[in-house]
């Protein structure tokens, strides 16, 4: 009895043993990192290991549950499986900017919905160590003048110039260019006599005669001889019937001019008339007849070239005169051409770039404006001063010497001020830095009304004055007063409409400030004043 009641109480035991170890055994939750101590900016590895079933739904931490330390990246899932388990590993990488001690703190891990907590980890965040002893201290070294790049200009020239050499180019090979002459332009700067006899010959080879057509050729043969009648005798062959150009040249020959035999003139008259009926009366004379008139003209031709008279010197002369102007003026007629198409890719291209960009842009861009410049040059971001005044400006601003008046040395222990002044734009920007004797609160509007009293001692007037709270990129906030008045032009009396801006900011024994100038209704300048106040960080304390 009692070894039965020894048994239950035993299967009882082994029972509830079995069923934890059971329990805990589905799922193992541990975590590790791979170092306790990392430098400021360093990385920890963070690892989570989960054991469980295969069926079981596990959830990782995810986002910034590890604070104070910062999660910098969460790695991919690693999956191991063995028969109807898996282990399931995760690798988070951790950091931190301050030092100090911190505490990772205990990490929720669900699984099927039932949360398990990692152990919570100590890490120590170290400075890095910076050795201001062993090494010599120097004192700042002063602003250098450095010689401004040229890149920018030549990048501008370089698109500027490539296009107008293909340009150049383009109109040279096609318009300025000595072409070579194609055989056509060849026999038509042939002298009449010599292009004659070579059109005839063309003509005898021709098939005309072959194919009945006489017209065609009756036509090109008494062209070809009027065409040389009125180039080389000088007389209107062209449009003259065959009795009018027939009288010409008996004229010519009884004045003397033309030394020409009466039995070739009526042999000429003779084809002529032939031609008429082939032309009007569609006449059709034998083969043989044709080819004969072809080589009389022929020698009419030659005939009448050797009955002119020799030319003297002086027609000789304005002959060659005559072919000089008109060389010129063919050459005068490509460089107007040239001329023209140079002129209308300009104007095409000023059209183009109007319509885009507007008149005056491109006004400004072709002519020049000093605050476009500005604008479009190579920008500089430094800081100014102690406290440290942040910007970026299109220059860099310039320490100046600035003497302190007796009343303020007494509380004023350091005035640094640097500028940058362009006379042409009539654009100026500054900024104060001012340490105070005592840690006071630095009075801004005393301050702004003293540097609008500077502004009226100047020859300022009309002031308008509105002020309103300020932000940097960083939050710091601070003062911002702006306004408009006509200012007086250095070196002149005359007045000018301008804008202004005035930034004030500080802490206790310390006063910053911004002050910026410009003309009023200058586009490129407000975009410059713009640019700079997005780009204004200061320190909030000394």
């Amino acid at each position: 009895m009692k070894n039965c009641l020894s048994c239950q109480v035993w299967g009882g035991v082994l029972f509830i043993i079995f069923f934890l170890s059971s329990y805990f055994s589905f799922a193992q939750v541990s975590s590790e990192i791979d170092t306790t101590y990392i430098k400021i900016g360093e990385q920890i590895k963070y690892t989570i290991t989960v054991e469980a079933d295969s069926t079981d739904t596990v959830f990782f931490p995810e986002e910034q549950t590890f604070s104070p330390l910062e999660m910098v990246e969460a790695l991919a899932i690693d999956t191991t499986r063995k028969q109807n388990r898996v282990t399931l590993q995760r690798i988070y990488a951790l950091t931190q900017f301050d030092s100090g001690a911190y505490t990772i703190p205990p990490q929720r891990i669900a699984i099927n919905e039932k949360p398990y907590l990692t152990d919570s980890v100590r890490v120590n965040v170290a400075t890095v160590p910076v050795d201001t002893i062993a090494q010599k201290m120097y004192d700042i070294k002063p602003l250098i003048n450095v010689d401004k790049s040229n890149l920018e200009l030549w990048k501008t020239l370089l698109w500027i110039l490539i296009p107008l050499l293909i340009i150049i180019g383009l109109i040279y090979w096609f318009v300025l260019r000595k072409k070579p002459l194609s055989e056509k332009e060849k026999e038509a700067l042939l002298p009449p006599f010599d292009r004659a006899l070579l059109e005839l010959k063309r003509l005898e080879s021709s098939k005309y005669l072959i194919q009945d057509e006489y017209k065609q050729y009756y036509s090109e043969l008494t062209d070809i001889v009027r065409s040389y009648l009125e180039e080389d005798v000088h007389v209107s062959a062209l449009e003259s019937t065959t009795d009018q150009l027939i009288d010409r040249l008996e004229m010519l020959k009884d004045a003397g001019e033309l030394d020409l035999e009466e039995e070739t003139i009526q042999q000429f008259k003779q084809i002529l008339q032939t031609a008429d009926l082939v032309k009007f009366a569609k006449s059709k004379p034998p083969t043989s007849v044709a080819e004969q008139d072809r080589k009389a003209v022929e020698q009419i031709v030659i005939k009448t070239h050797e009955a002119l008279p020799e030319p003297n010197e002086e027609e000789l002369l304005q002959n060659e005169e005559y072919l000089e102007e008109l060389a010129k003026k063919q050459q005068r007629k490509k460089w107007f051409v040239a001329a023209g198409i140079v002129t209308g890719v300009l104007f095409f291209t000023m059209a183009n770039a109007i319509v885009k960009y507007g008149f005056t842009y491109v006004k400004d861009t072709v002519f020049g404006h000093p605050t476009k410049e500005l604008l479009e040059g190579e920008w500089v971001s430094s800081s100014y001063g102690f406290p440290p005044v942040s910007l970026e400006t299109p220059e860099v601003l310039l320490r100046q010497e600035v003497k302190l008046p007796p009343e303020a040395k007494a509380t004023v222990k350091e005035l640094q001020t640097f500028m940058y002044r362009n006379a042409d734009a009539l654009f100026t920007v500054a900024t104060t830095s001012t340490s105070f004797m005592e840690e006071v609160e630095p009075d801004f509007e005393k301050t702004v009304e003293q540097l609008l009293k500077n502004f009226e001692d100047k020859g300022a007037k009309n002031i308008i004055t509105k002020q309103e709270e300020f932000n940097t990129i960083t939050g710091t906030k601070g003062l911002k007063t702006f306004g408009s008045g006509n200012f007086s032009v250095p070196e002149s009396k005359e007045l000018i409409k301008g804008k202004y801006v005035i930034l004030s900011f500080g802490g206790k024994g310390f006063q910053q400030q911004i002050l910026i100038s410009w003309l009023d209704g200058d586009t490129y300048a407000e975009e410059i004043v713009d640019r700079i106040l997005q780009s204004i960080e200061v320190k909030n304390e000394v």
